[in-house]
């Protein structure tokens, strides 16, 4: 008698997605489920973004600055003038710009650009951007870079960078834009449309760093740092 009445209780709820109607009951609430997790994960995305810029504990071996924002080479050039690093590397740089103009966006260290400023041009995007700096930092057998981009760009940053430079120092050096308000980041759309777009595309990046870490616990001894991945 017992177990009939537990048959009878539990059957009910196996019935509920039993059948083509139970099946479509079943995707919607996974996706509801799904829009509730997406929606937790941006908040927090959101609100775990750099509200304020630190300077470097130690000095790194290399400043990557990734191009996106007039004030990122600025700072990366002022770390380099205060002795953070030894060496600069400008990725993402648009082949027409030369530079005569670089330097003009630097308010401290221009003199750096004749001895110790690399400029990449060919990175398009943040996966180019971490492919440029991998090699960049095994040509100089670096252990350790400070990675200076906007407090907004910097989780995806890392992410691409960690995945392509395992066993490398990534120290984040974020820049705060004045005109994107991540204080009351809700209270302006212009800040809440950048930064869910932002979001959006760390996930992607989120995914292909544990990939990558999967394959290296998979296949021990894998060192490779570079891959074909579309830009979401």
């Amino acid at each position: 008698m017992k177990e009939e009445v537990q048959e009878q209780t539990v059957r009910p709820h196996f019935r509920r997605f039993g059948g083509f109607v139970g099946g479509v009951r079943l995707l919607f609430d996974a996706s509801i489920l799904l829009l509730v997790m997406l929606i937790i994960g941006f908040i927090v995305f959101a609100n775990g973004v750099d509200r304020e810029r630190e300077e470097p504990t130690h000095p790194a071996d290399g400043i990557a600055v990734l191009t996106g924002g007039v004030s990122r080479i600025d700072e990366a050039m002022k770390l380099l003038t205060k002795g953070k690093a030894k060496r600069v590397l400008i990725t993402g740089v648009n082949r027409t710009t030369t530079t005569e103009e670089l330097k003009q966006l630097a308010s401290q260290g221009g003199q750096y650009f004749a001895c110790c400023v690399d400029i990449d041009k060919e990175a398009r995007n943040t996966i180019d951007n971490a492919t440029e700096t991998s090699e960049w930092v095994a040509a100089h057998g670096y252990r350790s870079i400070i990675v200076v981009t906007s407090n907004y760009h910097m989780p995806r940053a890392l992410a691409e960078l960690a995945r392509v430079l395992p066993g490398v120092e990534l120290i984040p050096y974020p820049v705060v834009d004045n005109n994107v308000h991540v204080e009351r980041w809700w209270t302006y759309p212009g800040t809440t449309k950048l930064l869910l777009s932002e979001y959006l595309k760390y996930l992607p990046a989120l995914g292909r760093l544990g990939a990558t870490k999967l394959v290296r616990l998979i296949v021990p001894g894998d060192t490779s740092t570079t891959g074909e991945w579309p830009e979401p």
